[in-house]
């Protein structure tokens, strides 16, 4: 594909090729790949904010909730991988999901990441803003909401102009951040650690036991489903690694490599920081411990000050605690970004969205009207939701799980379908394409169904209540979650009416893989 305007000159590199849909091919490494992968789960973000709601779902279970919560994230990553081997689109679930089942399924698997990544920017912009006051030490600001919008707005624009610019400066960003995020971390947890098993430990201080990392030892099937469902959040967003595919490196195997090192990489940063979260702070519900409802938002920035202290070098750590949360939620705010433009970019390349959104930047090779719009979208979704209600903005935030389970879920589903007829070729091909991939899409299955219609869909869930006509009182997560994926069949069924053509001709036909298909 030629790039728009400008007179042809000298055959450029290869780090600066133009991919065939006009992206910049060759512009990802396997390190900027990981990087990206890793800083789209905001590592420090995700355990500020949900590793307290493990403790009270699990207690001292929390290490192997963790390790739980993993399995099905390999498992998914791996049928990113397989697919992302025969068909390097960026549309990853949206092209892969057309051909295994066609093309209106695919069209839902793309709805469902853009909708995850629309509603999760609410929430990471909110931090962000929350985080940028805290720094400053604007305690007063931090608590206003408005206030919060504001900055949570401009940490949005921003994020979308690094990600128009050009995916090589997204991608250095990310490794600087990723690097302050991934050091302080280390830094909290063995300082954790060692003051837990020191002589002036606190009293909520705990030793690590074998039983921590016993799944028998949780006390109901339902609170280890909602644990489970609770990790599975924290991992979410390595698949971005693949999302970049068209413009990584060798795009038929680095984005899966990344995909799986990125999840490899998260576990065991999360059992580190959990592990020793717990042993420093115990699972007490006042105070410092983990339990304690009052910390449940922000676990890490509660016992930072008893960890590094209040004075000399300790304050500077407490500050950069802070600054770890915000760049953690400013780098997954970025990583958000690109893989829902590139989704969009890629349904309207294969004309299953309006062709505005395939554009690309003559300069920039990066998706314009599709970054552009996933920015106003996102604005437009966290100030719309503030002005009606935080309670109702809390409850989109919390549906996002019904999404993600929803469209990683799929993804296992069509790697096993369409690598059916090849999956006796090897034993190698039988688990990595067929056993793992459809373990995780049945644990993810199981885990949206129960989420939606018994732990969210309970009126005291969350923060607002539906009545719904034959159902009555229903809470306002499971309408919300279920509501935006039906949305989104609304959606296509206007999109088949106003441009077609994908629906009845798509050029993406299901089929399944031959036995020459790479291993």
């Amino acid at each position: 594909m030629q790039r728009a305007g400008g007179s042809p000159g000298p055959t450029p590199p290869q780090s600066s090729a133009v991919g065939e849909k006009g992206l910049k091919g060759g512009a990802l490494s396997l390190v900027s790949s990981v990087a990206i992968g890793l800083a789209s789960t905001a590592p420090a973000y995700s355990l500020a904010a949900t590793l307290g709601f493990i403790v009270l779902a699990v207690g001292l279970q929390s290490p192997v909730i963790v390790i739980l919560g993993f399995v099905p994230m390999l498992f998914i990553a791996h049928a990113y991988k397989s697919m992302n081997s025969v068909d390097a689109d960026c549309g990853t679930t949206f092209s892969w999901s057309a051909r295994a089942f066609g093309p209106r399924t695919g069209w839902m698997g793309g709805w469902g990441i853009i909708i995850a990544d629309i509603i999760v920017m609410a929430n990471l912009a909110q931090i962000a803003g929350q985080y940028g006051f805290q720094l400053v030490g604007a305690d007063g600001l931090a608590e206003s909401r408005w206030w919060t919008a504001f900055a949570g707005v401009i940490w949005i624009a921003v994020m979308t102009a690094i990600c128009y610019i050009g995916i090589e400066i997204s991608a250095a960003l990310q490794k600087w951040l990723l690097s302050i995020e991934l050091v302080l971390l280390a830094i909290l947890s063995i300082t954790a650690l060692v003051k837990a098993y020191g002589d002036n430990a606190p009293a909520e201080s705990l030793h690590v036991a074998a039983s921590w990392f016993n799944p028998f030892e949780i006390g109901s099937a339902s609170a280890l489903t909602q644990g489970v469902l609770l990790a599975v959040f924290i991992y979410w967003g390595w698949d971005t690694a693949v999302a970049v595919n068209e413009e990584t490196a060798d795009r038929e195997r680095t984005p899966g490599r990344a995909a799986v090192i990125s999840t490899v990489l998260l576990l065991l940063i999360y059992l580190l920081v959990t592990t020793s979260a717990q042993a420093f702070a115990g699972i007490g519900e006042t105070g410092i411990g983990l339990a304690n409802p009052d910390n449940a938002g922000d676990v890490l920035g509660s016992f930072g000050d008893e960890v590094f202290g209040t004075e000399g070098f300790g304050e500077f750590l407490v500050k950069m605690l802070f600054l770890m949360v915000l760049t953690s939620a400013a780098a997954s705010t970025q990583t958000t970004i690109l893989p829902t433009a590139r989704t969009t970019f890629s349904m309207a390349t294969h004309k299953a969205l309006p062709s505005v959104f395939a554009r690309v930047h003559p300069r920039f090779l990066t998706p314009t009207w599709s970054t552009v719009a996933m920015g106003l979208a996102s604005i437009a979704f966290y100030v719309g939701l503030t002005a009606i209600s935080g309670n109702v903005l809390e409850d989109s935030i919390a549906s996002v799980g019904l999404a993600i389970a929803f469209y990683y879920g799929l993804t296992g589903f069509a790697c096993v379908w369409y690598f059916r007829k090849i999956l006796t070729r090897s034993v190698r091909d039988l688990f990595m394409k067929g056993v793992f991939p459809l373990l995780g899409a049945l644990m993810l299955l199981g885990l949206f169904c129960y989420a939606a219609f018994h732990v969210y869909s309970d009126p005291e869930y969350g923060t607002t209540i539906i009545d719904l006509p034959w159902l009555g009182e229903t809470g306002g997560v499971s309408v919300i979650g279920i509501g935006a994926l039906v949305l989104g069949g609304v959606l296509m069924l206007i999109q088949r009416v106003v441009q077609g053509s994908w629906f009845r001709n798509p050029d993406i036909p299901a089929g399944a893989a031959s036995k020459s298909s790479p291993r």
